[in-house]
């Protein structure tokens, strides 16, 4: 199944393109907005080409741009399958495009998407227990924290735990 087009109001998921590399570079390649990455800011645009091939190829994935009407990417959300019926939500914004719920919104379409045409029955997201901008978002969506995991990641910021936060389809 292709990754589909999903609207709501104010905003506009459409199938992440290898060219939406030049605009997602302002989120890649800030070191804030990356901090919490798994790897450091992206030096060049080449590293954001790269990475966005890389995670077009993952089988299973449904990769989005975030954006507000179909145009230039303001963010990227994407949903992995990581086992049958499980599903697992990252996300990344360009600074400008914070503090406006386009994350969100994104996050309710991913989630409408993979519980209601997927039929997956659980989804989660592996957080930075420093990002707290993610936990944030991720509780405001109606996910719980379910645990740490010690030690998860080896990341440019040396070796960082992992906070579980999910949410059960009709819980």
């Amino acid at each position: 199944m292709g990754t589909p087009r999903l609207d709501a109001q104010g905003i506009v998921l459409r199938p992440l393109e290898l060219a939406d590399a030049d605009a997602l570079f302002a989120a890649h390649s800030d070191a804030e907005t990356h901090h919490f990455w798994s790897s450091p800011a992206h030096a060049n645009i080449d590293e954001t080409r790269a990475y966005i091939a890389d995670t077009l190829a993952l089988p299973g994935a449904h990769v989005w741009a975030i954006t507000e009407n179909g145009g230039e990417a303001l963010g990227r959300i994407g949903l992995f399958t990581v086992r049958e019926g499980v599903g697992e939500i990252g996300i990344i914004m360009r600074r400008e495009a914070t503090g406006r719920g386009l994350a969100s919104k994104a996050v309710q379409l991913t989630e409408g998407y993979a519980f209601e045409t997927l039929g997956l029955h659980r989804l989660a997201a592996d957080i930075d227990p420093d990002n707290t901008s993610s936990i944030s978002l991720f509780l405001r969506a109606g996910f719980q924290r379910e645990g740490l995991l010690r030690g998860n990641w080896r990341t440019h910021l040396g070796i960082r735990d992992s906070v579980i936060m999910a949410k059960v389809r009709g819980a």
